[in-house]
């Protein structure tokens, strides 16, 4: 599934808005509605601080240090990246029961936080 965003994503929009998360209003709600789902959760800005404060549910599986150790890095994800993955986990159209019950339970804001915490982390 991560090869399909990535290459999805890399196809919408210029290297240089991947490499800054630096995207337009525009290219946003595109990447949702390709995605078929609604742009307005991906308008949303995140707070770093709040997503810290957030993340220990996350970093109980996902290393904050970038290690992979059976269970995939979500350290220095793209926001808009992190963001999909965790709607399509929330909407269950991605697979994985554990973070399907993860996301679930979470709201636009602290996604999108959550998103600007884990894309801002050094390894």
């Amino acid at each position: 599934m991560t090869w399909r965003l990535s290459f999805l994503i890399a196809s919408l929009l210029p290297l240089a808005a991947i490499a800054s998360d630096d995207y337009t209003q525009e290219q946003i709600v595109k990447i949702a509605q390709d995605f078929g789902m609604d742009p307005e959760p991906f308008l949303v800005s995140g707070d770093v601080e709040y997503g810290a404060y957030l993340s220990g549910e996350c970093t109980t599986c996902h290393q904050a240090s970038g290690d992979f150790d059976g269970i995939p890095s979500i350290t220095q994800w793209d926001e808009i990246y992190f963001m999909v993955a965790m709607h399509e986990y929330k909407l269950k159209t991605r697979e994985n029961p554990v973070m399907q019950l993860v996301a679930g339970r979470l709201g636009d804001e602290e996604i999108a936080s959550l998103a600007a915490y884990f894309a801002q982390l050094e390894e």
